[in-house]
C-alpha cells in the first residue's frame, strides 16, 4: 500500500522515552488445530448483573472477553479459528500461562466477563445521514465528499468489532435494506479502554500475521491480526520507525503505481480520495521510515489476515484507530519473520 497524501497530524514524542531492551519478548508458536465451530452462536442466554464476573462459557464469549482486553480475535464471529487461537495464546502469554492457544482449564478461570457480552444499539438519524454509495471507479471515488459507510449493517458491524454475518444472526427479521432510525439492534458489547500509556515498541510477526504493542515493562498493550504483503520480496524484516501519524487520511492514487489499471492509465494523472472507513487505508495511516510502507486500516475488516496487501500492514479499522493512540514519532517497529 502506498503512502497517502494527507495533512499530517504528528503526535508528540513522549516526554521521557521508555528505555527498551533490544531483545523483544519471545513468542511461542500457536498450536495449529482445526477451527471449532460454535453451534448457533446467535442464541442469547438471559443474564443479570449478579451473574458477573464469571469465566467465559463459549467461543463467542471468549472473543468478546479478549477484545475487551485489546487482544483482538479479529472480527467477532463466534468461531474459534486461527485468529481467535492466536488471541488466546497472546492472553496466555500475558498471564504467564502455558501457551496452548486453547480455552483450557488453566485459561478459563482467568478469561472472565465483567458484564453481559450483548448490548442494544439504537440506529440514529446521524447514522443514516452518513450512508452513501461508494463509487465503482477511482474517478468516482475521488469525486465523493467522503468514503463513508454504505449500509447500516456495515456501520453497526464495525462499531461492534464484528463480522456482518454475526450481526445478521443476532437480529433475525431485520430488513437490512430499510433500517429506520430508532431501530434497536443486538450487538456484541465491545469497547476498547483508553490506553493508560504509550507503547514503547511494536512487533509485527509475518509468519503468524499479527501485530503486538508493548509498554515500557514489555507488558502487552494490544494484540491485533494484520495482513501482510502478497509478495515475499515486499515483506521487510528488521527494525523500522514511525514517521507519520495521520487519523482519517486522504489517499493519493498514482497511476504509475497501478500499471494494471486501464482507468488510471487513461486518466494519466493522480487522484486524491477523501477520508472515511471505505478509504483504501481506512481510518488511520501510521507511516514508517521505509518509503511507501505503513500500518493502516481497511475497507473490509473481516478479511484482515485472510487476504494480502501490496506491502503495508493492514489492520481492522477499529484496531488501526486504537493503534494511533499508542504510537509516537520515532517509535521502533520490529518486523520478524
Amino acid at each position: 500500500m502506498h503512502k497517502p497524501a494527507v495533512a499530517v497530524q504528528t503526535a508528540a514524542r513522549p516526554v521521557a522515552k521508555p528505555v527498551v531492551q533490544v531483545a523483544k519478548p519471545v513468542v511461542q508458536s500457536v498450536v495449529k488445530t482445526e477451527p471449532q465451530k460454535i453451534s448457533n452462536p446467535a442464541v442469547v442466554v438471559p443474564t443479570s448483573p449478579t451473574d458477573f464476573p464469571r469465566p467465559v462459557r463459549d467461543g463467542l464469549e471468549a472473543q468478546v472477553a479478549l477484545a475487551r482486553r485489546v487482544i483482538s480475535p479479529g472480527a467477532i464471529d463466534g468461531a474459534i479459528g486461527s485468529q481467535t487461537r492466536a488471541a488466546i495464546g497472546a492472553f496466555q502469554r500475558s498471564q504467564r500461562l502455558f501457551e496452548s492457544a486453547l480455552l483450557d482449564t488453566n485459561t478459563r478461570p482467568l478469561l472472565t466477563l465483567d458484564a453481559p457480552w450483548l448490548t442494544d444499539y439504537m440506529v440514529t438519524t446521524n447514522d443514516l445521514a452518513r450512508l452513501q454509495p461508494i463509487g465503482k471507479t477511482w474517478l468516482a471515488k475521488s469525486q465523493q465528499t467522503a468514503l463513508d459507510y454504505e449500509t447500516i449493517l456495515e456501520l453497526v458491524a464495525e462499531k461492534a468489532h464484528s463480522h456482518p454475518a454475526l450481526i445478521q444472526k443476532l437480529n433475525p427479521g431485520v430488513d437490512w435494506a430499510n433500517v429506520p432510525a430508532g431501530t434497536v439492534l443486538k450487538i456484541p458489547a465491545v469497547n476498547y479502554p483508553e490506553p493508560a500509556e504509550k507503547a514503547a515498541f511494536v512487533v509485527i510477526h509475518l509468519s503468524e500475521r499479527f501485530l503486538e504493542a508493548f509498554g515500557a515493562e514489555t507488558n502487552l498493550l494490544a494484540h491485533f491480526p494484520c495482513s501482510i504483503a502478497a509478495k515475499v520480496e515486499k515483506r521487510p524484516v528488521g527494525e523500522l520507525q514511525v514517521t507519520v501519524i495521520a487519523p482519517d487520511p486522504n489517499y493519493t492514487v498514482n497511476p504509475e503505481l497501478f500499471p494494471e489499471s486501464a482507468e488510471l492509465s487513461a486518466l494519466g494523472h493522480k487522484l486524491i480520495l477523501p477520508p472515511g472507513p471505505n478509504n483504501p487505508v481506512g481510518v488511520a495511516w501510521i507511516g514508517l521510515n521505509l518509503p511507501g510502507y505503513g500500518m493502516h486500516g481497511t475497507p473490509v475488516p473481516e478479511l484482515v489476515g485472510r487476504t494480502e496487501s501490496h506491502g503495508c500492514f493492514r489492520l481492522a479499522n477499529w484496531d488501526a484507530a486504537y493503534l494511533v493512540k499508542l504510537v509516537w514519532i520515532g517509535m521502533p517497529v520490529e518486523v520478524v519473520p
